[in-house]
């Protein structure tokens, strides 16, 4: 192969390990970014997919295209910061699929201010999103999954930022790193009973999320990026979506409490 074609390729079927035929997913920020191309591979893998996300313009569109593919899925707005909204969630997808067999909590958001600038609003509303949103969308699931009494896999989304110092991102990077710790704590209690849990930390990926700066600053951070990577390239979700394929799958069943960094090689020392 050369260069170009190692870039682009994608495999067309998945392997047997990697088949979700028969099982049912739920993957919040599903509107957009990592979540609707995880949404997508895992429906081509075979999965029912619940398609959650506040986006409801956003779900409806990621539902369509994994309509176009072939596969299914069914949108669900919803709020992981609110409980009850993830406790209704999950049991739409439990009983109308029957059960719960994977989980992708990546819905999250950014906010930028040094540590000293940091207010308190910013804090809890990033929180509430990044770290509490997930630990209600896992908590909710490790219930469904106990209450069947089948295996199950969870997928929660840290970042780089948990490895290394990000000015400019407390609060996502606590959130972050809080994240992490809850993910080992949720593999150690679970294992017993067949349930994984594992965490992607992502390196630079073009998402709406860091997409947010103007055109001169992108270029400029992606740039950078591209130089500190041995891939010579910024990532794009569906680099990330194919770990979380991997973690969802049986290909990673003797795999739990790990964290899977896709970053392209970069090591983002500061």
């Amino acid at each position: 192969m050369t260069i170009r074609q190692i870039r682009s390729y994608r495999p067309a079927m998945p392997l047997p390990s990697y088949d979700l035929t028969g099982r049912t997913a739920l993957i919040t920020g599903a509107a957009s970014g990592i979540g609707r191309a995880s949404a997508r591979l895992l429906a081509r893998a075979g999965a029912a997919v619940y398609c959650a996300d506040l986006d409801e313009k956003g779900l409806a569109e990621t539902a369509g295209l994994i309509g176009q593919e072939g596969g299914t899925a069914v949108p669900h707005p919803l709020d992981v910061t609110d409980r009850a909204q993830v406790t209704a969630a999950v049991a739409r997808a439990c009983q109308e699929t029957g059960r719960l067999d994977v989980t992708a909590a990546i819905a999250g958001i950014m906010h930028t201010s040094s540590v000293v600038d940091t207010l308190d609003a910013d804090l809890e509303r990033v929180l509430a999103v990044n770290f509490k949103g997930v630990l209600y969308t896992c908590q909710e699931s490790v219930r469904a999954m106990l209450a069947a009494g089948t295996p199950g896999s969870l997928v929660t989304m840290a970042s780089g930022a948990v490895d290394t110092a990000a000015p400019g991102l407390l609060c996502y990077s606590a959130a972050k790193a809080a994240t992490v710790q809850m993910t080992k704590t949720l593999a150690a209690e679970n294992g017993p009973h067949g349930i994984r849990a594992n965490v992607v930390a992502p390196g630079w990926i073009r998402t709406p999320m860091t997409s947010r700066h103007d055109t001169a600053v992108q270029e400029q951070t992606e740039a950078a990026m591209v130089r500190m990577s041995p891939l010579r390239r910024v990532g794009e979700p569906e680099d990330i979506a194919g770990t979380v394929l991997f973690l969802a799958s049986d290909a990673s069943s003797f795999m739990t409490g790990q964290i899977l960094r896709p970053n392209g090689g970069v090591a983002m020392p500061w």
